[in-house]
């Protein structure tokens, strides 16, 4: 064998090795096989499924496996050990399914391997992350010169705004956060809801806000902030507000939010920030627009496309009204980085789209690939369309439970729906005995003090048959622990 063929692609120093493109295809051929049993079985695998994982023990790094086993076996294992969240009637944590398009473009995006973070390492993830980044803003009626860019999820999302709020703030007040830190800075309170997300409370903690600078507004009978409630403080300010209550669905009164602010701080003196996981892709839905008023009232905004638009994890998204103001928190420098990326009094231009300059990675997956093959095959009308179709789901099914005769303590909004059943240990007893029956799952969460089964309807592949299935389910469920 000469030396060229011994070094070429798919020939290595033992006879274990397989070409790129076999294992690839048997990849695909594995994955494809699960994906048509998706929906077939238990939705959560049972104490006896869950055993393959066992196997994984045996393996060694002493012991190295030829790779088309270790395809074969993951497989298997991974068969039989995985939840199906993708197969219509898995209802927990607001967990998205995967729309076919994008998987399809996913799988794409894994064999080209792009680098994302510079148009210089990658022209064509460049030119589709600007694309995906416009109909994304385009879709949900944001200020047409607002900057989005694509991140880990909406955790990130939420912290990169934040940063990027305190830092615009403060830049008003004549303080660089580059040059001098935070020590000495002036203070920034933050106002925010009892009902906001956990990832709101650790990006402002890693921001470097503590309690005492955080004021939470209390929440009415929906969850939802009470404008009346809204603390005396002096600017600077950053208000935190939520489209998509995690227990109800219902959303902020973002418009009030904004009049409110208007009336108090002047223009630089405040930032309203929106975290929107799922429930911003309502402003996409002329059905569901009503919840999303005001919305293009907001500085930033925070949202997740594995959430509702159904793209797989690892897919959020923040946007700012100014996308100097990312690169002001984000940007960075280095002697082997092309161009100049400080921050330019000049406005923003395209040229100034460099994702490692919107965001905290530098090394980054091309996550606008399945966003853009997905909006390309949807459009306007069908993102309008899966997100009309999750919330008609969640009605119908606390319209079910209700006619069975469940509690339910808050009326569904947008696709989210809570159940209770007689007492807080009946409610968590069927909420167990579904999770433990597996023809749906659903979880538990604590709503005014009282526990309830939460049910988030966010998968793309969900029927109304699942939806009557699952009810009936959760009502065989409640008559088997009551006897």
């Amino acid at each position: 064998m000469s030396t060229a063929a011994a070094d070429s692609p798919g020939h290595g120093a033992d006879d274990r090795s397989v070409s790129k493109v076999d294992l690839f295809s048997q990849a695909a051929a594995r994955a494809g096989s699960y994906i048509s049993q998706e929906r077939v079985g238990r939705v959560f695998p049972s104490r006896e499924s869950l055993q393959a994982l066992n196997a994984l023990t045996d393996w060694s790094l002493a012991h190295p496996l030829p790779a088309e086993e270790v395809v074969d076996r993951l497989a298997d294992i991974g068969a039989a050990s995985a939840v199906r969240s993708t197969g219509g009637r898995y209802f927990g944590f607001v967990t998205g399914g995967t729309e076919p398009t994008a998987l399809a473009a996913s799988l794409l995006s894994l064999a080209w391997d792009q680098n994302g973070a510079l148009p210089a390492m990658s022209p064509m993830v460049s030119t589709i992350d600007t694309l995906a980044a416009r109909w994304i803003v385009e879709l949900l009626g944001l200020p047409t010169q607002a900057v989005a860019s694509f991140c880990g999820g909406a955790s990130v999302a939420n912290l990169i705004a934040v940063v990027a709020a305190r830092d615009s703030l403060l830049a008003a007040r004549g303080w660089s956060v580059a040059e001098s830190g935070l020590r000495g800075a002036p203070t920034v309170h933050v106002i925010t809801s009892r009902e906001s997300h956990s990832s709101v409370g650790k990006a402002l903690r890693i921001a470097g806000w503590g309690s005492a600078e955080i004021h939470q507004v209390d929440t009415d009978e929906l969850g939802r902030l009470r404008v009346d409630d809204m603390p005396n403080v002096t600017g600077p300010v950053v208000i935190v507000a939520q489209m998509g209550n995690v227990n109800t669905g219902h959303c902020d009164p973002i418009n009030e939010i904004a009049d409110w602010a208007d009336a108090r701080f002047s223009a630089g003196n405040y930032w309203i920030h929106i975290d929107g996981a799922f429930g911003l892709w309502a402003a996409a839905s002329p059905r569901q627009r009503h919840h999303a008023v005001g919305v293009d009232r907001a500085h930033s905004w925070a949202t997740d496309a594995h959430k509702w638009l159904n793209t797989p994890y690892d897919c959020g998204v923040v946007i700012a009204r100014d996308g100097m103001d990312l690169r002001r928190a984000m940007s960075a420098t280095a002697a082997y980085l092309p161009g100049d990326s400080a921050t330019a009094d000049a406005g923003w231009s395209d040229e100034l789209r460099e994702p490692m300059h919107l965001g905290l990675q530098m090394s980054q997956a091309a996550r606008s690939i399945p966003v853009f093959a997905e909006l390309a095959v949807l459009g306007s009308n069908g993102v309008a369309e899966l997100v009309d179709r999750c919330c008609r789901h969640a009605e119908r099914l606390a319209s079910l439970l209700a006619e069975g005769g469940v509690d339910i303590p808050a009326p569904p909004g947008l696709n989210q729906t809570l159940a209770r059943f007689d007492s807080d240990t009946t409610t968590d007893a069927v909420v167990n005995a579904i999770q433990d029956g597996g023809r749906c799952w659903a979880g538990a969460t604590t709503w005014n003090g009282r526990r309830a089964m939460r049910l988030s309807v966010c998968d793309v592949s969900t029927t109304a048959d699942d939806i009557e299935t699952s009810a009936q389910a959760i009502l065989a469920a409640w008559d088997s622990v009551t006897g």
